[in-house]
């Protein structure tokens, strides 16, 4: 992140893909916050051992469990994360933690629909609820003019198959689920927008392209580390007039 500095910041399903990624190259700036809290459904897993090597480099890096669907997760992890900011605010909460298993008109089920939109709906939506008195905090606290990522933010991640304006092809991105649940995303980012200004807090929706993860498997077109290089390339940039909106990785306006 080039522009203003982010002193704290908390990274949803920073597991694995393009959470962990923003997890390792937040920890890797010339100036790197003071706290990186990177949370998690299950610490105790054996697939967080690159996480916790990260965290073990970097005595900044926290690991708080936290289950998007779970509200006493959810709350225990705000109370973690408070004890630690010791009276500080949280500059910026990135909702990264989603789901996106395939499925198409044809084979969406009820249940399908319901569980994706619990994960990636929902989740980030009690999160934001959740933590909003310590993102409060941190614009209060800061002197910066105007709205920014280093002042106070909720940034969650979107897709552009969410988008109604330019939608890519079913044939290409048959995912119903996680395109119906990542529109209502943007809709709750867009309120969000609405009713946290006065509070200071910018508020956007990002998609970080088609990622080389698991959730983007191999044939998808970029890197995690480029992807993750342009979205706090971006979001260093993000002001006043970007929340509320929908931006690529590059930094680019996405189609509603």
């Amino acid at each position: 992140m080039t522009g203003g500095h982010v002193s704290t910041v908390m990274v949803t399903g920073a597991n694995r893909g393009i959470g962990m990624e923003l997890v390792r190259q937040f920890a890797e700036m010339c100036h790197p916050p003071e706290r990186i809290f990177a949370t998690c459904r299950n610490p105790q897993e054996d697939r967080m051992q690159e996480l916790k090597k990260l965290a073990a480099k970097h005595p900044n890096i926290v690991i708080v469990k936290l289950e998007v669907t779970d509200e006493e997760s959810i709350r225990a992890a705000a109370k973690e994360v408070e004890a630690h900011l010791a009276g500080k605010g949280l500059n910026l909460l990135m909702n990264n933690a989603g789901v996106m298993p395939p499925s198409t008109l044809e084979s969406v089920t009820q249940e399908d629909m319901l569980d994706v939109c619990k994960i990636d709906l929902v989740g980030p939506m009690l999160v934001a609820k959740e933590f909003l008195p310590l993102v409060k905090a941190a614009a209060k606290q800061s002197k910066e003019k105007g709205l920014s990522c280093s002042k106070a933010a909720i940034i969650n991640t979107s897709t552009i198959g969410s988008s109604i304006g330019n939608p890519p092809s079913m044939n290409t991105f048959p995912v119903i689920s996680y395109r119906c649940a990542k529109t209502a995303l943007n809709m709750l980012t867009r309120c969000q927008a609405l009713e946290y200004k006065d509070d200071g807090i910018l508020c956007a929706a990002i998609h970080p392209g088609w990622v080389k993860t698991d959730m983007g498997t191999q044939k998808a077109e970029l890197e995690v580390e480029e992807s993750v290089r342009g979205i706090l390339n971006m979001l260093s940039k993000l002001a006043e007039e970007h929340s509320g909106r929908f931006l690529n990785w590059e930094g680019k306006f996405v189609a509603w």
